[in-house]
């Protein structure tokens, strides 16, 4: 889904995205995109406000029930008395899910060899995905389920041939960077992150209270900033820990389309000059060169792609619930 595309096809590649787990956000997103009212409303929000899931999370912050019929949400939105707008104004996406961890651990220990690491997030929103040395992992595969880690369970159906690791990586350091960083001691902030779940998410509701008490007991350092005028300074605090691993997932969709491309040469760039590696789990849009260097995929084929130094290496299910990797490289080498 593009954040900056046509608000209609926006809501209607959402509900594609939902329908396999979400019947009530599939169905809601459906209607919304064939609806001219809803679809005007919308488009009076600025641009980058227009996504749905801020949209939809807007409207059960204040008490829009979901799952729920459809005809409730479209009369909140077009009877609002600017309640739920100015809710979509101040928030953001910042979903922050770590069910992703079993999906980007492969990668991290990939480029981890047998030391530790220095975990680095490009907009880290609450920094909850800053600890992948804290989970246990149950990566399903067809030779059975392979078990990593102690902690609560991150679960993943893996195919091909992902280098699943024995254990998780090392973590020295972790940190992270972020505009609008969240503060996970804030009730109000981590209420929010979890209006963002899905309505029929309850696996992920879970998840995210592990992940927010697991946080407060020992809270990541994040910075609040611009990523592109920040990393490389961060990039080098990391650097005296160990050798760093900066990762990102979901967020530079939310980037205008010059700025993404920026950030790849920023990235290449740090990677290039040996400076750390990068691991990039985005929508095959939004990093095209990136998702170019790996197979080809069809218009509508669901799921992020996973990348190391650029390089596309793997398909990933956006929260994490499955792997499909394209090969076995050594991407230590060369």
């Amino acid at each position: 889904m593009d954040v900056y595309g046509e608000t209609p096809r926006q809501y209607a590649d959402f509900a594609a995205d939902a329908a396999p787990t979400s019947p009530c956000f599939a169905d809601w997103s459906r209607r919304i995109a064939a609806d001219p009212e809803v679809i005007a409303w919308i488009d009076t929000l600025p641009v980058a406000k227009r996504q749905p899931n801020l949209v939809l999370a807007a409207a059960r912050w204040h008490g829009v029930p979901a799952p729920g019929p459809y005809a409730a949400l479209r009369s909140a939105l077009l009877d609002d008395d600017g309640t739920i707008r100015a809710t979509i104004l101040a928030r953001a996406t910042q979903t922050n899910e770590v069910g992703r961890l079993a999906t980007l651990v492969p990668a991290f220990a990939t480029l981890a060899a047998d030391g530790p690491v220095a975990l680095l997030e490009v907009g880290a929103s609450a920094g909850l995905c800053l600890y992948p040395d804290r989970w246990s992992y149950a990566w399903t595969t067809d030779d059975g389920v392979r078990r990593a880690g102690a902690g609560p369970e991150l679960t993943c159906d893996v195919r091909g041939p992902a280098p699943l690791p024995d254990r998780p990586p090392a973590v020295a350091w972790r940190g992270g960077i972020d505009l609008h960083p969240l503060d996970v001691t804030d009730e109000d902030q981590m209420a929010w992150l979890t209006t963002l779940v899905w309505p029929e998410h309850d696996d992920r509701r879970s998840r995210l209270r592990a992940a927010v008490d697991m946080a407060r007991a020992d809270p990541p350092a994040i910075l609040g900033g611009d990523l592109l005028e920040e990393l490389p300074s961060l990039v080098e605090e990391a650097a005296r820990h160990a050798p760093v691993v900066v990762f990102h997932s979901a967020v530079i969709a939310y980037l205008p389309e010059v700025r993404r491309e920026e950030f790849h040469e920023l990235m290449t760039a740090l990677v290039a000059e040996g400076r750390c590696h990068w691991v990039s789990n985005e929508g095959p849009r939004v990093l095209p060169r990136v998702t170019t260097t790996g197979p080809d995929r069809q218009e509508d084929e669901p799921g992020f792609v996973l990348g190391i130094d650029g390089r596309a290496v793997a398909s990933t299910q956006g929260h994490g619930r499955w792997l499909r990797w394209y090969d076995a490289l050594d991407f230590n080498s060369g």
